[in-house]
């Protein structure tokens, strides 16, 4: 599947830290020790709707991680899958009387378009549920080998006991994995399951539904398991960081692991998992079931600045929960005008101290809201907003537009 252009991204002057990150899986923070090139699996969309805030939230979350590792010295391969065929989406293309395939294209098409405005390095393999069921059926064959995987009816199953370290990246118990599962797509109740956790693989055909050929009869892939397939061609075992938002700890994270470990055992399937926190508008968490949705295309469409939307995420800490409202935007808006004119200033405050403090801070988990504050101390010293205006660095602006763009995305 085609990706999205790549912006150029400046060198600059000096390489910054080792990222380190927060580890959902042991609830504490690890440093990152890429094995030469960087390797990073985020999860994607499933194209049914436009691109929301709580999906720009994520991956603006996991393009710092991207930026953080380039700036320290670390070539990056980066993997986001398309959830090109699901339930979601066919139920979506039905309710709209729109075939399946086209809607999965518009809406991955505008996803792109979203992630380019908002500067999101693309994604070295983009690749879509469709095109991966290869993978998908070798991964299957491998887990049958394995004694992982039973048939109910035409569907088959994956046995969560399988694995021994079943439960450690979401470090939920039994009780809420069961309360979880059902309102993210898993069917605890259905008879026949060994377990009520075991979760699909492999769906059978239905009547007007998409389905593929494969040794284990007609069908189409579990959602989990494509994840699994694409990470373990493209990144390999162990690769350093899985990353999503974190409604997908449990189950998705949990059995996309799970997978994997039983495929290869001996192997983990990620050194650390780290997920973005949740985006909420009008009081709760920003979904396409609620209907509460603030669309980065609707804004870009009526000419709000991208790099204002990027700053109101930058401006939260990506493990955060925040509401989403109109003034943060505005205000967004009103900041990227008052740097724009420091910068055109060329001579400012010294750029250097905030160069080590920004790269500093973005290799500490993150931390986007430090980053920003230390370019507003910038822009606050420049324009002499307390006091008189510091132009003793001629070169600052040339070093903050380079910042700015390297480490934090924004173009200015």
């Amino acid at each position: 599947m085609r990706s999205w252009p790549s912006p150029e991204i400046p060198t600059l002057p000096v390489d910054g830290p080792a990222v380190s990150i927060h580890d959902t899986a042991t609830g504490g923070r690890v440093t990152t020790r890429p094995d030469g090139t960087a390797r990073l699996y985020v999860c994607g969309i499933t194209p049914y709707d436009a691109t929301h805030m709580g999906h720009a939230a994520t991956y603006v979350a996991f393009d710092l991680l991207n930026r953080a590792w380039r700036n320290a010295g670390h070539d990056v391969t980066y993997v986001q899958n398309v959830t090109d065929v699901d339930d979601p989406l066919l139920e979506r293309a039905t309710k709209v009387g729109v075939d399946w395939v086209e809607l999965a294209e518009r809406e991955t098409e505008l996803y792109r378009q979203d992630m380019a405005a908002l500067r999101v390095l693309p994604p070295a393999h983009y690749i879509g549920a469709v095109e991966s069921i290869p993978l998908v059926l070798d991964l299957i064959g491998r887990l049958d080998a394995a004694g992982a995987i039973y048939r109910v009816e035409t569907d088959l199953y994956y046995s969560v006991n399988a694995d021994p370290a079943f439960g450690a990246v979401s470090g939920a118990d039994r009780d809420e994995m069961l309360r979880i599962f059902p309102e993210r797509g898993g069917d605890p109740d259905r008879p026949g399951k060994r377990d009520p956790l075991d979760c699909v693989v492999w769906r059978g055909e239905r009547e007007g539904e998409p389905s593929w050929p494969s040794p284990f009869g007609p069908g189409r892939p579990g959602w989990h398991i494509e994840c699994t397939a694409m990470a373990m061609e493209f990144l390999g075992a162990a690769f350093d960081v899985q990353g999503g938002g974190s409604d997908l700890v449990f189950p998705h994270h949990e059995m996309s692991a799970g997978h994997a470990q039983v495929a290869a055992p001996g192997e983990r399937f990620a050194q650390a998992y780290a997920h973005a926190g949740m985006v909420a508008y009008d009081g709760e968490k920003m979904s396409k079931s609620k209907g509460n949705l603030v669309f980065v295309s609707a804004l870009r469409n009526s000419e709000v600045d991208p790099m204002a939307i990027r700053l109101v995420l930058l401006r939260h800490h990506y493990r955060s929960d925040w509401e989403w409202t109109d003034a943060l935007l505005w205000d967004a808006v009103d900041t990227v005008a008052t740097w724009r004119k420091a910068l055109s200033l060329g001579a400012g405050a010294p750029a250097a101290p905030v160069l080590t403090e920004v790269l500093a801070a973005l290799a500490d988990d993150l931390d986007a809201p430090r980053a920003v504050a230390a370019v507003e101390g910038w822009v606050a010293a420049t324009l002499g907003t307390d006091g008189l205006a510091d132009t003793s660095d001629p070169d600052a602006a040339v070093t903050m537009l380079a910042l700015l763009d390297a480490a934090l995305g924004l173009s200015l």
